[in-house]
């Protein structure tokens, strides 16, 4: 049994970490500290304990775990304290302020003994581990291209932002979750080019990026906007031999913004047909093929069963130091030319 004390009490708790910690019986959710933890909103889950006394996190010898969802500007300062504490932590992204804090933090954690982590769920996405599988069958040949879109049509953030700070730009904020899964897939790039923008004009908040990552063989682009009406596929993946199209987005979050939870829901998140990908190619006897694609299980209760075993059974980590700190230090120079 791992046990678990969260640092806040907000979206990024209730939504995206609590459904998928408490679908897992070797995990307890024991405490959960906030500044105003009486604040309505979420519903309290019975049993677990709600306060105000930070120190009722990082002194219970019970709990093992903590696991950071607050303000980017705070994630350094708690991260700290739990090490301080002994504890064990799991940090919402973006990990840290900056690839220096990262390396800070990831050092000083190996100076306690203790494990540090930062929460890149998105690597549990259902498109992306069906586009992954795709990659790793060998129907498409040697891959070309990748493209990885992440769109929505909400004129109305960026429209009520009227300064600019890179920690709460687009880039930062959600460019983190596919920078992630380009780094985790296909390592750290020989070069990048970057196109940042500003939609609304200097001064304004970050609301579009394309990035090309560049490999020896191969072009990996990812884009987003808060601007497309309709959005691009999710992921298009070009080989020698064919091309795979995945048009729609992991459906946990549909899901989990309806309440319709992982726990007691077996269809919880799960693709159906008609969001399935489509897979185009040719064979080795250059026969042509066109099929349907049945989508990947997303599950993001799997980083949970990760950081699990690397506490608990010694296993690595899932998600390396060197990862984080390759993230970070990208989103860094992506953002560089906005003011």
């Amino acid at each position: 049994m791992l046990t678990i004390g969260y640092i806040g009490n907000g979206k990024s708790t209730n939504r995206y970490h609590l459904p998928f910690a408490l679908n897992r019986d070797h995990l307890k959710v024991k405490t959960i500290y906030a500044r105003n933890p009486h604040k309505a909103g979420w519903d309290k889950i019975p049993g677990v304990l709600y306060t105000d006394e930070l120190a009722a996190v990082m002194n219970d010898p019970d709990i093992q775990l903590v696991v950071v969802c607050t303000h980017l500007d705070t994630h350094y300062e708690y991260a700290k304290m739990a090490l301080d504490h002994g504890k064990h932590v799991l940090v919402e992204k973006p990990f840290m302020m900056s690839a220096e804090d990262a390396r800070s933090i990831f050092e000083y954690a190996r100076e306690k003994n203790l494990i540090i982590q930062c929460y890149q769920n998105r690597r549990y996405d259902s498109d992306f581990l069906t586009t992954k599988q795709v990659m790793e069958s060998g129907k498409l040949g040697e891959l070309l291209e990748v493209e990885m879109n992440y769109d929505y049509y909400r004129p109305q953030t960026p429209e009520s932002v009227t300064s600019f700070s890179k920690y709460s730009s687009f880039l930062y904020g959600h460019g983190v979750h596919t920078v992630d899964q380009v780094v985790s897939t296909f390592g750290t790039p020989d070069r990048v080019q970057y196109d940042v923008r500003q939609l609304l004009g200097n001064g304004r908040m970050n609301d579009y990026f394309d990035l090309d990552f560049y490999y020896s063989s191969l072009k990996v682009s990812v884009k987003s906007s808060f601007f497309r009406l309709k959005p691009r596929p999710s992921f298009v993946v070009y080989g020698k031999k064919g091309v795979f199209v995945k048009q729609t987005i992991d459906r946990q979050e549909e899901h989990l913004k309806l309440f319709y939870l992982p726990k007691g829901h077996a269809d919880f998140g799960l693709d159906t047909p008609e969001h399935y990908g489509t897979l185009t190619y040719l064979d080795d006897e250059g026969h042509y093929h066109e099929e349907k694609v049945v989508s990947a299980k997303g599950d993001y209760a799997r980083l949970y069963d990760d950081i699990y075993e690397t506490i608990v059974g010694g296993a690595d980590k899932s998600i390396s130091d060197d990862e984080t700190i390759a993230v970070m230090e990208l989103l860094e120079q992506g953002i560089e030319g906005c003011s």
